[in-house]
C-alpha cells in the first residue's frame, strides 16, 4: 500500500512559523514542501537596506501604494493539492490600485507588482529560476536579482531578462513611473 505525502497548506505554514523551533529559521513554502533558506549576510542587508529605503521614499513621496522588506509573505499559488507555495521577498512593492487595506498579521495573497532578491553566493541559480517563474506567474510584472558579488542587477519581466552593470541605470518602467538608480549606486563602496 502506498503511502500518501502530506503538504503543508499556506494556513498551517502560518502556524508553523510562529512555533519557537521555527523562530529564527528562513523559511519558505514551495509547493507544499518547507524550505530553509540561508540566513541574510552583512552586505545582503547593506543592498537591501539601500535599495529599499530609495524604493520607500520614491513611492510614499508619490503615494504609489506600499513597500515592505525582510521576506514579507507572498502566496504566489494555492493549489487544490494542498501543494501552496508562500515566497519571502527581501523588498516588494504592491501598488496601492490593489486596494489591500490597511496591514494586518497576514500575508499578502497575491503577487507584488515588484519583487526585489538580493542574491547571496548560497543561493542555487535552479531555486532562482524557479522562484522567478513562480513570480511572474502571480502576476509579478517586474523582478529584480541583485547580484553584490558582482554589481549587477538582471531585470526579469515576462518578456525576458536584461543584465545591467554599475554604470547602467535601473528602471521602475511603468511599474514604479519615474524611479531611477544608478545601478553601482546600490552597493556600497
Amino acid at each position: 500500500m502506498a503511502i500518501q505525502q502530506q503538504f503543508i497548506s499556506a494556513e498551517r505554514f502560518l502556524e508553523l512559523v510562529e512555533q519557537p523551533e521555527y523562530q529564527d529559521r528562513v523559511l519558505e513554502l514551495v509547493e507544499g514542501e518547507l524550505v530553509e533558506m540561508p540566513k541574510p549576510t552583512r552586505i545582503h542587508g547593506v543592498v537591501t537596506m539601500r535599495l529599499a529605503n530609495r524604493i520607500a521614499n520614491f513611492v510614499d513621496t508619490h503615494d504609489f501604494g506600499e513597500v515592505t522588506v525582510g521576506d514579507s509573505g507572498f502566496v504566489l499559488e494555492r493549489s487544490r493539492y494542498g501543494r501552496d507555495t508562500v515566497r519571502g521577498l527581501d523588498i516588494a512593492f504592491v501598488s496601492k490600485s490593489k486596494d489591500l487595506g490597511p496591514p494586518d498579521f497576514s500575508w499578502y495573497e497575491l503577487g507584488p507588482d515588484l519583487a526585489v532578491e538580493v542574491i547571496s553566493p548560497s543561493n542555487k541559480a535552479g531555486d532562482i529560476h524557479i522562484k522567478v517563474t513562480q513570480l511572474l506567474d502571480a502576476g509579478t510584472r517586474l523582478v529584480w536579482l541583485v547580484y553584490p558579488e558582482n554589481r549587477t542587477v538582471v531585470v526579469q519581466t515576462a518578456d525576458g531578462a536584461k543584465t545591467l552593470r554599475e554604470d547602467d541605470t535601473l528602471s521602475g518602467g511603468d511599474v514604479l513611473p519615474g524611479f531611477e538608480i544608478r545601478v553601482g549606486d546600490i552597493f556600497p563602496s
